[in-house]
């Protein structure tokens, strides 16, 4: 097994080679690993480039989409505002993998919005612990999620808070029946084909499976999600990073993989998502639901903005909710975790310029302007922002109140990423594995990365 994955990644890095090798101002692969050497190459780096008058490349990764425009601005912006530095961003879209190759090509960028535990594990990231400038601003809930519950040091600054939930069109919910959204999977379910019985036009649940982030985001809120509210959030953690089986039953017939299995697939079966739902991308999410085509759909407050760009009529239609509680004795949860964070690498040469573009990237006015293009409330206590139209902050804020709040899974294995996770839903779907397999095949691959 690992002979095979060090083949394949052997295989992707040839192939990529062209493309990455143009990644500027990454670390230097005879770089020390250590955080504690970082500031004394910095420094010196730092010292050469002013003394020499030459430029510093600094390289910004990111997977998140919604907000390439305004940080291009922003970066524009911070370029233009000085002569010694000069930031670039590299968007992927399957940004959990491609960070993989830049690791094992020693292109790894300056900063980067991909974070894993096991990344963490292995030294990837610079440890931002005493970057006060930057906690002492920051809500004392937001710092706590970004601490890494093993060593108690942090890696990565988030500028945001970010729910994830249920948006639905109100409109069609009522002309189903319904004032309030389902808590119980099975009465969920009961609603979802009552829509599809009134509304034979409207698709009832859509969801945009050709993305894999977005299925590995069904997983990390629905049987992750049912973990982390059943053992709480610090031992929900410790029970991903120890793998411990006898806590998370991922292969269990009964456990929350395998009955999250079933539900989908038969949701699947009875038509009530999207029959493309393979193919399907997330602006056909987005242009079906803002057209009162779909009736809800899963996702992030970062949705939004697309939401409300292609139909502004919308803002007063969309219904946000929980996922309900599909287990036994369970409870309905919603996501109220950090968002947007950023690593700094633990290799770069460049940890001052770093630090000097993030200080103006975190700038009270920078912020607002970030937090109202993301739709995202922001972690620094210092900034106001007009995140969401008045009716969508109180549907978030009525959700984070009725039900239990988790955090994003980011205790995965460095070789099992959310984008992993994702195509094994894919395949589910696909009808490549019953429930059971699909549950005992996912504790294989979680295991398996564990192990890489």
């Amino acid at each position: 097994m690992k002979l095979r994955k060090f083949a394949a990644m052997t295989m992707a890095v040839a192939m990529l080679g062209g493309t990455l090798a143009g990644c500027g101002g990454a670390a230097s692969s005879t770089a020390s690993s250590s955080a504690d050497s970082t500031p004394a190459e910095s420094t010196s780096t730092a010292e050469s480039t002013e003394t020499s008058g030459e430029k510093v490349n600094i390289k910004l990764f990111t997977g998140k989409i919604e907000t390439i425009d305004v940080m291009n601005e922003i970066i524009d912006e911070f370029n233009a505002s000085q002569d010694h530095i000069v930031v670039e961003q590299e968007y992927q879209k399957d940004a959990s993998n491609v960070i993989k190759i830049k690791f094992a090509s020693n292109e790894v960028p300056d900063i980067m919005t991909t974070y894993e535990q096991g990344f963490v594990d292995e030294g990837k990231y610079m440890d931002i612990s005493d970057l006060n400038e930057f906690w002492d601003r920051m809500s004392p809930d937001m710092k706590a999620a970004c601490t890494d519950v093993s060593s108690g040091n942090v890696y990565r600054i988030c500028t945001n808070m970010t729910m994830a939930g249920f948006f639905y069109n109100k409109d069609i919910l009522s002309e189903a029946g319904y004032t309030e959204f389902p808590t119980e999977w099975a009465d969920f379910e009961t609603m979802l084909e009552t829509i599809k019985e009134k509304e034979p036009d409207v698709t009832p649940w859509f969801i945009f499976g050709s993305e894999a982030w977005h299925l590995g985001h069904l997983i990390e809120f629905l049987p992750h999600g049912y973990i982390k509210s059943t053992l709480g959030a610090v031992d929900a953690k410790k029970a991903f990073l120890a793998n411990d089986q006898d806590k998370l039953q991922f292969a269990a017939a009964d456990g929350p993989m395998a009955v999250f299995g079933e539900d989908l697939v038969d949701l699947q079966n009875k038509g009530l998502i999207n029959a493309d739902v393979l193919t399907a991308t997330n602006d056909n999410c987005v242009q079906d639901f803002a057209n009162g085509k779909a009736a809800m759909f899963s996702n992030g407050m970062w949705a939004l903005s697309s939401v409300l760009e292609a139909n502004p009529d919308m803002a007063d239609k969309i219904g946000f909710a929980p996922y309900p509680a599909y287990m036994p004795n369970s409870k309905p949860v919603v996501l109220s975790a950090e968002d947007s964070g950023y690593c700094i690498s633990a290799t770069t040469e460049h940890k001052e310029e770093c630090i000097e573009f993030l200080n103006f990237l975190f700038s009270p006015e920078n912020q607002k302007k970030y937090s109202e293009v993301a739709k995202a409330p922001s972690a620094f206590t210092d900034v106001d922002a007009e995140w969401a139209p008045e009716n969508v902050v109180k549907e978030v804020n009525a959700a984070l109140k009725s039900a239990a709040n988790i955090g994003f899974t980011n205790e995965k294995p460095a070789g099992f990423s959310g984008d992993d996770a994702g195509r094994m839903v894919q395949e589910l779907l696909a009808g490549q594995y019953t429930p059971a397999e699909f549950a005992e095949a996912y504790e294989k691959a979680w295991t398996d990365g564990m192990a890489s």
